[in-house]
């Protein structure tokens, strides 16, 4: 299986950010280390950043095999690592169900940054966060990094 790359990693850590302690999400759930819902059965006193950034690629996991089902075209590392770090955020049916990933599988890439920057309301509100995070992963999409095969 394909897997998001270190610098993908490195995208979803700066916009997560990290928290050693459960924290209350914006969204209202239990949250650790760089935006590990704590799920029921889960307990947590305090991690380090080694253990929450494992955290992270186990989360992780989920958007990439979403991303790698519903993309039928291939990708370049960087585009696969923005379409991860979205789904990741937003989850696997947001993405499922966007125009975004209809773009992409049409290989209309240079629409994929204004599909993008669509995705930064939360709870009706357009926010600075997001509107960041959107545009970072613009940039990913569209860098030349390639695909090397040893992901």
């Amino acid at each position: 299986m394909r897997h998001i790359t270190q610098d993908g990693i490195d995208l979803i850590k700066g916009f997560e950010g990290f928290s050693s302690t459960v924290y209350i999400c914006p969204a209202g759930y239990p949250t650790i280390g760089y935006g590990h819902l704590v799920r029921s059965g889960e307990s947590f006193n305090e991690i380090s950043e080694t253990e929450a950034e494992e955290l992270l690629r186990k989360d992780v996991e989920s958007a990439e095999r979403a991303v790698l089902r519903l993309v039928s075209v291939p990708l370049t590392d960087a585009q696969f690592d923005a379409l991860v770090s979205f789904t990741f955020n937003l989850g696997s049916g947001a993405f499922q169900r966007s125009t975004l990933r209809r773009k992409v599988n049409r290989q209309d890439h240079t629409e994929v940054p204004a599909q993008l920057m669509r995705w930064v309301w939360a709870g009706g509100r357009k926010l600075n966060g997001l509107i960041m995070r959107r545009r970072f992963e613009s940039l990913a999409y569209i860098s030349t990094r390639h695909y090397d095969g040893s992901a």
